[in-house]
């Protein structure tokens, strides 16, 4: 109990300074970005991540998301990175949000440049409005800023969606997992690993009438968050990265991604769509090593077979959950034809 309590005083302590630094930040990135032409400016979400913890200076990176309007865009989101001005003490960090959201900016601009993505018909990714590279004076310090322009979608991501809509019929569920299997499949297509699939980073663009559910909607995918995404040809084999809940077992053994980790992640939302859980569960406040019991839920622990409603999934699921490598779907398009059988 007393480790609790002081787990919880340390807890309150890192959220009161991080509402305290907000208040020194904000401010300044507001009128930044309103000298840029951005109004109505409304923050929606700070954060932090320290780099060189095992330095006794370390590095405080700040990241966000901030909603604006634009005269020529309209409305948009606005994803930035503060990190400390000194290329010095910035030249021995391997990995940074603002290195994250820099990389995400070029997929970005890549994909935007693509000959096959530049209709909304076969677009995979928001647009990318603009970018932005700058210094950011807040009081006494200095500040490297770094932020990109999306357009602001106003039903948000498909984890609010499945949240709002607990209730959908089986078409919908369907054409949920038929879009998004179909978006990754574009992107591999075209030589490119997401790496961090998850209903969170998947974008409802707008809604397109669906004839077969008596004028209800489906709404039209997109994907997102682009921060941790690899050309085929740039795999490296390092620590695991991505969302614990999503990633599948040879990532946990330091084996580098591929298509198949992409199709574990998206065998996750698939069972998350139909059923409304992940078919593993953890309660991250309850376990005192978070990583390595999700390492051994993805490793070890067998499939949940899926409610009888749910049982032509099954095979799919099974397949695209596989723990060993060879026995899951080489292709996101093997997974869809699979589907399009149901």
């Amino acid at each position: 109990m007393k480790n609790s309590n002081s787990n919880i005083s340390a807890a309150e302590a890192k959220t009161q300074k991080l509402r305290n630094q907000a208040a020194q930040i904000l401010p300044s990135l507001a009128v930044t970005l309103t000298q840029l032409g951005y109004d109505k400016v409304s923050h929606q979400r700070i954060s932090q991540q320290f780099l060189n913890q095992q330095q006794d200076n370390k590095i405080t990176v700040y990241q966000g998301l901030t909603r604006a309007e634009h005269s020529q865009f309209g409305c948009v989101m606005i994803k930035w990175a503060l990190n400390a001005d000194n290329d010095d003490d910035l030249s021995n960090v391997n990995s940074s949000f603002s290195n994250d959201l820099n990389h995400e900016i070029t997929v970005l601009k890549t994909l935007s440049t693509s000959k096959h993505f530049q209709n909304n018909a076969t677009s995979i990714a928001p647009a990318l409005l603009s970018s932005y590279k700058s210094c950011l004076q807040v009081l006494d310090s200095v500040y490297r800023l770094t932020f990109m322009v999306m357009p602001y979608y106003k039903n948000g991501s498909l984890a609010h969606y499945l949240r709002q809509n607990k209730i959908m019929s089986n078409k919908q569920k369907y054409h949920l997992i038929v879009q998004s299997a179909c978006l990754i499949a574009r992107l591999h297509h075209h030589g490119w690993l997401h790496n961090d699939i998850k209903p969170s980073n998947i974008l409802l663009e707008d809604f397109a009438p669906n004839d077969a559910e008596n004028s209800k909607v489906t709404p039209r995918l997109l994907l997102t968050d682009f921060a941790l995404a690899q050309r085929f040809n740039e795999i490296k084999c390092d620590k695991p990265a991505g969302t614990p809940a999503y990633l599948a077992p040879e990532r946990w053994q330091g084996q580098g991604a591929t298509m198949q980790s992409d199709i574990y992640a998206f065998g996750i939302m698939m069972v998350e769509i139909v059923t409304g859980n992940r078919p593993f569960k953890m309660d991250e406040q309850k376990s005192n090593e978070v990583l390595h019991d999700w390492a051994i839920a993805h490793c070890q622990k067998p499939i949940s077979k899926l409610p009888e409603a749910y049982q032509p999934y099954q095979d799919i699921v099974n397949k695209a959950l596989a723990k060993r490598v060879e026995k899951r779907y080489k292709s996101m398009e093997e997974l869809l034809a699979d589907l399009k059988q149901l």
